[in-house]
Order: C-alpha cells, then sequence, then structure tokens
C-alpha cells in the first residue's frame, strides 16, 4: 500500500485487516487524538469489549509548522523498532507493539488510556511516589544494556546502525543546542523576557559550555536513548508508567535522556510561580519536586551500578575505580543536558504548558526568568556537581537569590 495518511475510518479498516487484533466483524469506533507535533494518533475501541490500541503514523512533514518543514517517515520505523527493544528490558514500562507498516509509517500498539500525561498530573500538583522508582529503572535498564557495558560490542555496533536517526537529531541539534542562542527565527519567547534572552545570547561562557554539550551530543555513541524522554512522553497512574514517543530515539550520551526528565521536573518547579497561589502549598511542592529529581538520580544510578557489577561484558569495566569516574561523568552531562533542555522550552520553538498555563503575561515572564537562571546555573556549574543534592542545591540557592533580588527591586 502506497503511502498516504489515513483517515479515522480508515484507521479502523486498517487495523481491521490485522489477524489476531480484533474478533471478526467487530464494530470498531476511531478518534484521533493526536496533539502532539508531528504525528497522527488514533484511538481505535470495540466498545463491545473494551478492547482498544493506538495507531500512529508518521507525517512527512512537522505537524507543528506543517509542509514547508519536511521530515522523514522513517522515523516511524525509528520509534516501533525502539519500543520493541525497551519493552524486552522494561516491559512492564512500555507499549507492546502489535504491527508496524513500513510503507504506511504507521504502528500498532497498545492503548494506555487510563493513564494521563504526568506533565498534566504536574500542573495540577499531583504526586506519584512510584515515578522516580519507576522512571530510574526506565532509565537504567533501556541504557544500559544498549550501551557497551551491557551489551556484545558486535550487537552494540549493528544497533548503532540500526538507529541513525539523522534528521531528527538534527531538529535536536537546531532546537535544544543552537537556535535559543542566538536570534533565530524558530525562537518563540515571551517578549517581556527579551532582555534576558539577549543576555543569553551574549553570554560567551555559557554558550561554550553548550558547544562542549552539542558536541557530545554529536560524537558519543554510548547507548540507545529515547531521545525525547520529557514529562509530555511518559504518561502515569498511581501505580504504573508508560514511556512513549521514542520517535526521536538514536545513540548517544547517557546524561541526555536522564536530563530531560529532570529537565521536565524544574520546568514545572518554576512553572509552580504562577501555577500555585498559595505561597505554603507551593514551597511544599517544589520540595516535593526537587525530592522527585534527587530520587529520579539516585534510583538510576543504583540500579545502573548494580547492573555494571552483575552483567558487564566488557572486561575494563571491572578495572578499579572505572564505574564511579564513569558515574561523576554521567552526573555532570545530566546537568548540563537538563540546562540545556530548559533554556531551550522557555526560549525556542516548542514552549511547555507548565509555563504556558500561567495566563498572566507579567508572572509567566517571572516563572520564565526563574527557569532560565535555573537552567544557566546548571550549565555553567555542571563541572562541581558530584551527587544529585548538588543539582538540587544549585536550584535551591538560584531560586532563594532569585526571590531576594525580587524583593529589592
Amino acid at each position: 500500500m502506497a503511502y498516504r495518511a489515513l483517515t479515522e475510518q480508515e484507521a479502523v479498516e486498517y487495523v481491521k485487516g490485522i489477524p489476531g487484533l480484533f474478533s471478526e466483524g467487530a464494530e470498531l469506533t476511531s478518534r484521533e487524538i493526536g496533539d502532539g507535533n508531528l504525528n497522527l494518533v488514533f484511538d481505535i475501541q470495540e466498545p463491545a469489549s473494551g478492547k482498544s490500541v493506538i495507531v500512529k503514523q508518521a507525517l512527512p512533514f512537522a505537524r507543528v509548522v506543517g509542509e514547508s518543514w519536511p521530515l522523514t517517515i522513517d522515523r516511524a520505523r525509528i520509534e516501533s523498532e525502539a519500543l520493541r527493544l525497551q519493552h524486552k528490558y522494561v516491559p512492564d514500562l512500555v507499549p507492546q507493539v502489535y504491527h508496524f507498516d513500513g510503507e504506511l509509517a504507521l504502528t500498532v500498539m497498545e492503548n494506555v488510556g487510563d493513564h494521563i500525561i504526568i506533565r498534566k498530573g504536574l500542573i495540577e500538583g499531583k504526586r506519584y511516589p512510584l515515578f522516580a522508582k519507576q522512571i530510574g529503572r526506565f532509565l537504567a535498564q533501556t541504557l544500559f544494556f544498549t550501551s557497551d557495558l551491557g551489551a556484545h560490542p558486535y550487537d552494540k555496533k549493528a544497533l548503532v546502525g540500526t538507529f541513525i536517526n539523522p534528521e531528527l537529531c538534527k531538529i535536536t541539534e537546531d532546537l535544544v543546542f543552537t537556535d535559543p542562542y542566538e536570534n533565530a527565527p524558530t525562537n518563540d519567547f515571551n517578549p517581556l523576557i527579551r532582555r534576558e534572552v539577549e543576555a543569553i545570547w551574549n553570554n560567551r561562557p555559557l554558550k561554550l559550555e553548550i558547544a562542549k554539550l552539542k558536541y557530545d551530543f554529536l560524537t558519543r555513541s554510548e547507548a540507545l536513548l529515547h531521545g525525547d524522554l520529557h514529562t509530555g512522553s511518559i504518561f502515569i497512574t498511581e501505580n504504573s508508567l508508560k514511556a512513549i514517543d521514542p520517535e526521536f530515539a538514536f545513540y548517544g550520551p547517557i546524561g541526555f535522556d536522564i536530563g530531560a526528565v529532570i529537565a521536565n521536573l524544574l520546568l514545572n518547579y518554576a512553572g509552580q510561580h504562577g501555577l500555585q497561589k498559595d505561597q505554603g502549598e507551593r514551597e511544599a511542592y517544589r520540595e516535593y519536586l526537587l525530592e522527585t529529581v534527587e530520587d529520579v538520580w539516585n534510583e538510576f544510578v543504583s540500579q545502573f551500578v548494580q547492573l555494571w557489577h552483575k552483567h558487564a561484558k566488557e572486561r575494563s569495566a571491572h578495572v578499579e575505580g572505572l564505574w564511579q569516574s564513569y558515574v561523576k561523568r554521567v552526573i555532570q552531562d545530566t546537568a548540563g543536558y537538563a540546562g540545556c533542555k530548559i533554556l531551550r522550552r522557555v526560549i525556542g520553538l516548542a514552549g511547555v504548558a507548565d509555563l504556558n498555563a500561567i495566563e498572566d503575561d507579567q508572572t509567566r515572564a517571572e516563572a520564565e526568568r526563574l527557569a532560565l537562571s535555573i537552567g544557566e546555573a546548571l550549565i555553567l556549574g555542571r563541572g562541581g556537581i558530584d551527587e544529585s543534592t548538588d543539582i538540587t542545591d544549585i536550584v535551591r540557592t538560584v531560586t532563594e537569590r532569585y526571590y531576594q533580588e525580587a524583593t529589592t527591586v
């Protein structure tokens, strides 16, 4: 079947033709629910049985911009293969893939409709006591077993080839590491923070550190990354988590994925300035977010190091002192990439609801200034970070200074 974008009814007819998915003659309904930047997403339901699946189809352009921004539909293959590989290591944390069609760039997968996007829950001030353990395990398992530490060298090198993803990597290279730090046409920021944005454009030490992080992103093929692990790509309930949308998957530095998770927690932390009016509630929720940042890192490193000692295939991995040096570099990378992700979401294309949901422009600008200050501090201070508490100490220090300066103006 030649490529074409499916309608809701065509999506129904398509899944009816997949053996074993639904019973013969099943009455199905379809609803297009895609609210992302790139794809069509159909929720296919069989009301009589309650069974449902998700059909995700890649469009040949970026949906957020339109046909003027063409994109490869091979990203659908990347996503499908990444989901299957991640499901191999953490089957409870990744939706199951039922079917993939390369011609239509289409994946049929498990519906996680009883979950919600965690970003929505965080904006509403909800707490998820299992989140850090779940996402920490996802990160440790998927990153370790696709790295030179946990994979046979032939297998790892073959996977690097499988997940070459130049077009979507280029999006990250531009939107995370380049455009926000110059006067690029893709930037989309609150005019009230233009002075702070221009200061970033002219901050040479900051731009040098970002350039170093970008170079590592370009050249260090450590493990298979999700590539876009923000709080809009994580579905959750009180007891369950599902990581979705790995179409940006590629081989890169481990700290990039961990940094993406932490950055989104800290974007919500900054957004609490306008999301929660009660000061006591705001401070309590911010402490919860910082504790979660620490717990995410601590769970990741605990599991990663256990896997290292038990399963490392690379003989040099057992040289005394290597794992400690490796982990230290990863946390410093994590802090740097978290900072880049924060700055990019405030300045560049496609911001986050944690900030954009703040209706008053001035209040939103205040939250955005705090986010920018946190992002800069993490990037510039990453060389002095050894533990997760060093990250949260930076955030607390920046926040205290920010509010002190605000009261003296």
